[in-house]
């Protein structure tokens, strides 16, 4: 069966990647990090973040791009919605809002972009332009009755403890239409649940263990996702499945504890 490489650094040379952020931006700071990391390593990362964009003003994409010398490219979308007396979940006017990104995207010649605490749900316009890559605090590899994943969007840790799983895990997938619906590249190590939680800390363990989530899960899998994407080391078939040196796996590359 005929594969394909979701990139392919032999005829493609290194990964340009465009961050994309809304808040802290703690996840893009260890990508970052981990390219320079190989960089020494290797003497050229196999990826390049090459811009940093937000749609919120307030995020800290400023203080991110001026610690790294990096451009930085800030379209307020709460503005760009309000100017245009539009409800911002109208995904039509979000559909022109990331048109008029792309204008000043495509400037950077990324082919993927990293979702690093991106807090909007992308259109077509952004899907169909970039391999997008996410990464999302929960195992997306459990499966509703639906066939979709179980915890998807928001709330996800509290939603898994509510529902007495007993580990959690974070999970890089490529972006698609349909909302943490694409498929898997990682999953992280298991974080596992103490229990019993009475009802009046559970909001507030919650809290703890995404943030415990964020350090041992997505920080891990994150930067390595984006290094095995471009050293072209994931790659798909005609039906999407996902394959890791030409193996197929349906789950993902899954890290058990260590």
């Amino acid at each position: 069966m005929e594969l394909t490489k979701l990139h392919d650094p032999a005829g493609s040379g290194q990964l340009r990647v465009a961050g994309f952020m809304s808040g802290s931006g703690t996840n893009l700071v260890k990508i970052i990090e981990h390219e320079q990391a190989l960089a020494k390593e290797r003497k050229e990362s196999p990826f390049h973040v090459s811009v940093i964009f937000s749609d919120n003003g307030k995020s800290k994409a400023s203080e991110i791009g001026a610690a790294f010398g990096m451009p930085v490219f800030i379209y307020d979308m709460n503005g760009f919605f309000e100017k245009r007396g539009k409800p911002i979940k109208d995904m039509q006017t979000r559909a022109e809002y990331e048109q008029e990104c792309m204008k000043v995207l495509t400037e950077f010649d990324c082919s993927a972009v990293a979702y690093a605490g991106y807090m909007r749900k992308a259109t077509n316009v952004f899907v169909n332009s970039f391999l997008g890559i996410n990464v999302h605090p929960a195992d997306l590899t459990i499966l509703a009755e639906n066939g979709r994943p179980k915890y998807r969007g928001d709330a996800v840790v509290r939603g898994a403890i509510r529902a007495g799983e007993k580990e959690i895990r974070s999970t890089t997938h490529i972006v698609a239409e349909k909302v943490d619906c694409g498929p898997v590249l990682m999953v992280s190590a298991p974080l596992r649940i103490i229990y019993p939680l009475s009802e009046d800390i559970i909001d507030r363990m919650a809290a703890h263990y995404q943030n415990v989530l964020k350090e041992k899960g997505d920080w891990v899998i994150f930067p390595k996702t984006l290094e095995y994407v471009a050293d072209g080391r994931f790659a798909r078939d005609a039906h999407n499945k996902i394959y890791f040196d030409g193996k197929q796996v349906p789950q993902g590359i899954k890290l058990e504890a260590s």
